[in-house]
């Protein structure tokens, strides 16, 4: 049976809705990364005698948003309109999902398009960096991958694999609804049953994703990029998933140490030493085990000695965890800044459709405060040591390979491999 969950508000006259699906890029066949995504963009390109042209046009009309996310793990069509008109404009969503056509020339030109957005992403150094980091630690499994795929796979893909994709995904039993907004549980309840009503019943889709595996060592991955006079670094490692007993207390951890403004890392990096102007660190959350990250772009002359600061700081945190000052103000920070994360019915609602989506603990969202007040600074402390990594990490630098890699290599202590990428890497 289809996960529906409703949030009434009636402070706007605004209706907000999400069908997702659980199945995401992690599916995409080997050689045509990015058909997941494609599927789903091509839901708004053509259905039931309706073109990419008149379906804008109506969307317009009725002066509605409609978009479309692909992750690993989900693909989501979600839509905000005003009440007045939700009906016609939930007949319009309801043909999209059901009856999509799939114009052979929308899907050519869409893949162009796709392909165009993939060069010009390699103007975005933080974009590169994170990509080669992730490539680099999530290496053979489907986190590794990029959800967009790459220009050759992109250009395998073609409508058949469209249409393949959407019959096996895009099902009832595939699906979650979330509505919010001005409509009653019933209302609501009746609107999700309209979005799908006409899609086939399938069945659920398991999740294919392996836990991922830490490969030993340092590893140093330069991004090659000319004429860099500021650097974009990313220092990961496995992380935490949330049903580890620890998940939260880690959480709580890895925020003391680089999630907010007065934090250890950014008052070292930033506040002390003026070396990157933002220092955070965080760490990820979905189905599996996720990577844990630090992220700094100090300037080319900086760079070398602002990593081995990190990684100072990285042994100093495992071996002495946060101190109980950090540890009382983060705690804090998190308890008040809980309430901007449930003060419209839109968020309250995609709480409750991530814990379904992703698997997550029962009362994830709903007794984090909770949760929280309950971490010490043994729990958070013993977390920091049993989850972050200090020896097997990726270091991955968008730099000018001539001017900084022998640096970069030396700032780092045991370092195992290094290996440089072309700036246009796939």
């Amino acid at each position: 049976m289809t996960q529906i969950f409703v949030e009434e508000s009636h402070a706007l006259p605004l209706v907000s809705v999400v069908v997702s699906f659980r199945s995401g890029s992690a599916h995409d066949p080997a050689g045509k990364e990015g058909l997941a995504r494609a599927t789903a963009r091509m839901l708004r390109r053509g259905a039931d005698g309706l073109g990419a042209n008149a379906i804008e046009e109506r969307i317009d009309s009725l002066g509605g948003d409609l978009a479309t996310d692909t992750s690993v793990s989900s693909s989501s069509l979600h839509f905000e309109v005003i009440r007045r008109s939700l009906e016609p404009f939930s007949d319009l969503v309801a043909t999209l999902l059901a009856r999509p056509t799939f114009p052979t020339d929308e899907l050519e030109r869409l893949l162009r398009e796709s392909q165009a957005e993939l060069v010009e992403a390699r103007d975005s150094d933080r974009a590169l960096a994170a990509r080669a980091l992730r490539r680099t630690l999530f290496d053979g499994h489907p986190y590794g991958r990029r959800v967009s795929g790459t220009i050759a796979s992109l250009g395998t893909i073609v409508r058949d694999d469209v249409e393949a994709c959407y019959r096996r995904h895009f099902t009832r039993a595939n699906a979650l609804v979330a509505v919010a907004g001005d409509v009653t549980q019933a209302e609501g309840a009746a609107l999700a049953e309209k979005l799908l009503v006409g899609l086939a019943e399938g069945e659920a889709i398991a999740d294919p994703v392996p836990p991922p595996a830490a490969r030993p060592g340092r590893r140093l991955v330069i991004v090659d990029k000319a004429d860099r006079t500021q650097t974009q670094m990313v220092v990961g490692g496995l992380g935490t998933e949330a049903h580890d007993p620890d998940h939260v207390a880690l959480q709580v951890a890895i925020t003391a140490f680089g999630g907010t403004f007065t934090s250890r890392l950014m008052q070292e990096i930033r506040a002390k030493r003026g070396w990157s102007y933002g220092a955070s660190a965080r760490a990820g959350v979905d189905r599996r085990r996720e990577a844990f990250t630090l992220w700094t772009a100090p300037a080319t002359g900086d760079a070398a000695a602002c990593l081995g600061l990190e990684l100072e700081l990285l042994h100093t945190l495992r071996a002495d965890g946060v101190t109980q000052e950090e540890l009382d103000f983060v705690k804090k920070y998190l308890v008040r800044s809980h309430a901007f994360e449930i003060d419209t019915a839109r968020k309250r609602v995609h709480q409750k459709l991530e814990t379904a989506l992703y698997d997550l603990p029962a009362g994830y969202h709903d007794r984090h405060v909770e949760h929280v007040l309950a971490v010490d600074r043994a729990s958070a402390n013993e977390a920091v040591r049993l989850r972050v990594p200090e020896d097997d990490l990726v270091i991955a630098v968008v730099a000018t390979n001539a001017e900084l890699g022998a640096k970069l290599a030396q700032a780092i202590p045991g370092l195992a491999e290094v290996s440089v990428l072309p700036f246009d890497f796939e």
